[in-house]
């Protein structure tokens, strides 16, 4: 088997008096898509911000290829819930975004992204605006400007939850086909179990806050996944569901 490419070991943190994550281990090998699932409130999106530096943890250790993650480490590319794109820049412009603000010039960054314009549905709409394209337009913009960063790991944010269910379903068929294609190592908060099984090797479910590390499982799915109709993959999500419905209060 493959070495772990990300591993948390016993994380914890606080917030003031607010216990967020308790004693959580996960890891995620590369090339790996991997999904974190859990109640809302539980901590999931704080994992990402300790990845990313924006929070550090209180206890605990993060290895990236067996070494620690360093502070202001650009092994991490980032995309947010929103989109969070720019409404006064065009397309083009908010995609070469990340990569200027790690130092790239303008200029040098749009040859880095052109060639992905077409690739990511893009193509003839780079002189617009935000407000002028789809939302699932929108997410793709956001996902190419996270990809453009080349970095080793993309952290995804919950990226189609404010999208209507039938642009969601069709985004996230196009986002397992482009993962697989580029062979993307992926760890992705979620709230909808559907979505994970869809595109997930492994799924770790959250405990309520101070959430720990439930259960993990395993998707032994070939991809591409049929969208619906598989008994198996159905079966899956409601013992998924089941488990999320445990922790209601």
């Amino acid at each position: 088997m493959t070495a772990p490419h990300l591993q948390l070991q016993a994380v914890g943190k606080r917030f003031g008096a607010v216990e967020v994550l308790d004693d959580v281990s996960l890891e995620v090998r590369p090339g790996e898509f991997v999904s974190i699932l859990g109640p809302s409130g539980a901590g999931k999106s704080t994992i990402l911000q300790l990845l990313i530096g924006a929070v550090t943890a209180d206890c605990g250790q993060m290895l990236v290829d067996g070494r620690p993650l360093a502070a202001n480490d650009p092994h991490f590319a980032y995309m947010p819930q929103r989109d969070a794109l720019l409404p006064w820049r065009r397309v083009l412009d908010n995609a070469t975004l990340g990569l200027e603000v790690r130092g790239t010039r303008r200029a040098a960054a749009r040859r880095l992204v052109a060639p992905l314009l077409e690739e990511f549905g893009l193509a003839g709409f780079e002189g617009h605006y935000p407000a002028q394209v789809s939302g699932g337009m929108r997410q793709r913009v956001a996902l190419l400007r996270t990809v453009a960063q080349q970095s080793g790991m993309l952290l995804l944010d919950e990226p189609l939850g404010a999208l209507d269910a039938l642009t969601r379903a069709r985004m996230q068929a196009w986002l397992a086909e482009m993962r697989l294609r580029h062979g993307w190592t992926v760890l992705l908060i979620s709230h909808d179990v559907r979505e994970t099984v869809q595109l997930s090797d492994r799924i770790y479910v959250l405990s309520r806050r101070p959430a720990r590390v439930l259960r993990e499982f395993a998707v032994p799915f070939p991809h591409p996944r049929p969208p619906t109709g598989s008994p198996a993959l159905a079966a899956l999500e409601a013992e998924i569901l089941a488990e999320l419905f445990k922790l209601e209060p």
